[in-house]
């Protein structure tokens, strides 16, 4: 019952938004109140799962998001996001530019969540692609599977860390595994996989969406642009920060949160949350890219707050897909999930990624997904002798597969690069289920050469 419950709000859902046009934050509400009450949840409780859900959702994204809006057009309005890609497009070259774009968004990733990488990096690819006279999309693509698969794949990112831990893996292994996985899985998912989706959605090319946060084009002179490396500086400030506390971490306290943190500790732990990080780095942005460049406070006041209106429906709809999420998992989607594959015979790699897979399609979070995927196969994996290492690799991986409706990963992709429900679907959630099969396929053939 809970998976045709699951079935038909997602079909309702995609009916209200491409059929009847419906605002896509107020379908998600409708349907997350509607499959709630298919799925037998007390009546009472449906406000309070959508309110949870909602509240989890941005708590976080609404710092990240608010600032790292207000960052990428400080960046931008200065002349900043012209000086990289102009630099950029210099010295790669048109015809390595995605590589250019893989590269930087592989880095980024591994420092910073999803949802941080794509924040940071939207400005600089829609101002190279601009520069280029390229697709926004043909940026876009390798940007997206860059980040997607630091995210599934690699330490220290939230769902890896945690799956490791509670397989007992070795984080250094999963770290060494995910990233030989991670580059061929990159490069298929990424610039090969954007020709292909270029002959089959080129309306999704041929759009020139437009998106507040990047700012008009307008040619900047030499003089009155900020340089490359203080242009590069503020971009990747967060990253920095992050950085600092992720290796501060792993090298001084072994990856493990000390019992008894001194003072030391405390200030690298704020500095690096997403939050903090972002404010920290806004704050540069504002002296940088502001009264550096010498802009009045007018001028950057109104920068601010274009900013930030052009991010305030992208947040609604964000939020609307935690509410949606949260219903899922308390209408007890996920044990039902769960109970399906009790008792199976399958190789634990495979068992692993395949019920990874269906929660992630059921409920819409990887790391919910990841999580409960581990909780299951940890017994079977103890007892076939597999490597934690791979199989925290193969939950990963199944973790990130089809990103639909239920997805906020989904929904950035959409807003962002303006594209219509369909042409994210046959751009994004492929992209995405790509990275899934690639992983499992790297798991399968490192288990069969290695172990």
């Amino acid at each position: 019952m809970p998976f045709i419950v699951l079935t038909l709000g997602i079909l309702l859902l995609l009916l209200l938004i491409i059929k009847f046009k419906l605002n896509t934050y107020v379908a998600l509400i409708v349907t997350a109140v509607l499959v709630g009450i298919g799925l037998g949840m007390p009546l009472d409780k449906i406000t309070t799962s959508i309110q949870a859900g909602i509240g989890d959702q941005l708590g976080e994204l609404a710092l990240v998001f608010g600032f790292g809006a207000m960052l990428g057009r400080l960046v931008a309005d200065a002349g900043g996001a012209y000086t990289i890609s102009t630099t950029l497009l210099d010295v790669f070259g048109r015809k390595r530019l995605q590589i250019a774009i893989v590269v930087a968004s592989f880095i980024i990733g591994i420092a910073l969540f999803f949802e941080v990488g794509i924040v940071l990096l939207v400005p600089i690819v829609f101002a190279i692609a601009i520069e280029a006279q390229v697709p926004v999309l043909y940026l876009g693509i390798p940007m997206g599977a860059a980040l997607s698969v630091t995210h599934g794949f690699l330490p220290p990112h939230p769902a890896p860390t945690a799956i490791a831990t509670t397989l007992n893996a070795n984080v250094g292994h999963v770290l060494l595994f995910g990233i030989i996985i991670a580059i061929p899985t990159v490069y298929i998912a990424g610039p090969l996989f954007s020709r292909w989706a270029q002959r089959m959605v080129p309306a999704a090319f041929a759009a020139k969406p437009k998106v507040p946060v990047t700012g008009t084009k307008r040619q900047f002179k030499v003089s009155e642009a900020p340089g490359f490396g203080l242009s590069v500086l503020t971009a990747l400030f967060p990253v920095i920060l992050m950085t600092i506390t992720t290796v501060y971490d792993l090298v001084i306290n072994h990856g493990k949160t000390p019992k008894d943190p001194s003072m030391l500790d405390q200030i690298i732990s704020l500095i690096g949350a997403p939050g903090i990080a972002m404010l920290i780095s806004l704050l540069f942005a504002l002296w940088s890219m502001g009264i550096h460049q010498h802009k009045n406070a007018k001028a950057i006041k109104e920068t601010l707050e274009n900013a930030t209106k052009s991010i305030a429906m992208l947040l609604l709809i964000i939020g609307g897909g935690g509410a949606f999420k949260e219903i899922l998992i308390d209408g007890g989607v996920g044990k039902a999930v769960a109970n399906l594959f009790n008792g199976s015979n399958i190789s634990p790699l495979l068992l692993g990624w395949l019920v990874a897979v269906i929660l992630r399609v059921s409920l819409g979070s990887a790391t919910v997904a990841a999580l409960t995927a581990a909780g299951l196969v940890a017994p079977l994996m103890a007892q076939a002798g597999i490597d934690p290492a791979l199989m925290v690799i193969a939950v990963g991986s199944g973790s990130v597969a089809a990103s639909h409706v239920n997805d906020a990963g989904f929904w950035m992709f959409r807003e962002y690069f303006d594209l219509t429900v369909k042409q994210t679907l046959l751009t994004w959630t492929v992209l995405e289920t790509l990275i899934a099969v690639c992983g499992l396929v790297g798991v399968l053939i490192l288990n069969a050469v290695f172990f």
